[in-house]
């Protein structure tokens, strides 16, 4: 098989995998996908539509996006959290039920992250009902965004493996 064959499916392959590690935890999804791009930089960079070759200015912006992306992940559902009324012990919860929700998904994702910030600000931190619903909701709405983000990084990352293999 010829070495730029290879990397055009390992980039591929980094592209798909960062997407779906953009959904599921414990993949890096944006991460894996900048390396599709870095495989593809590296192995001579294709050219776009208008023939254009891949620059490095265009790997090293989104390499800054998905740091950006990556950061952000961390701290906007701690945010969404603290903002609802959330304390430590909800986002904790929110990531243990995640955790095991990954065993129903796709639905038990969601549910298992909302369960499980609700019942650790219930039963961990002692708040009343309505307020652990109110935290559930806003670690739910912090997963969301920052799982948007991941997969809108990832997916526009996908699309330019795509245009750059042209």
């Amino acid at each position: 098989m010829e070495t730029s064959l290879i990397l055009v499916i390992i980039a591929v392959i980094c592209g798909i995998v960062g997407i779906v590690g953009s959904i599921l935890p414990g993949l890096p999804g944006p991460p894996v996908s900048w390396v599709g791009l870095l495989v593809l930089f590296l192995g001579g960079g294709g050219a776009n539509g208008a023939g254009e070759p891949m620059s490095l200015t265009f790997l090293l912006i989104w390499l800054a996006v998905t740091v950006v992306v990556s950061v952000l992940d961390y701290i906007v559902p701690a945010k969404f959290t603290s903002l609802t009324g959330g304390s430590k012990a909800a986002g904790r919860g929110a990531i243990a039920g995640l955790l095991v929700g990954m065993f129903v998904p796709p639905v038990g994702i969601f549910l298992g992250t909302f369960l499980g910030a609700f019942l650790a600000e219930l039963l961990v931190a002692r708040k009343s009902g309505m307020q652990s619903v109110s935290a559930a909701i806003g670690s739910l709405l912090g997963f969301l965004f920052g799982t948007g983000l991941k997969l809108a990084a990832a997916g526009v990352m996908m699309y330019y493996i795509i245009v750059y293999i042209g």
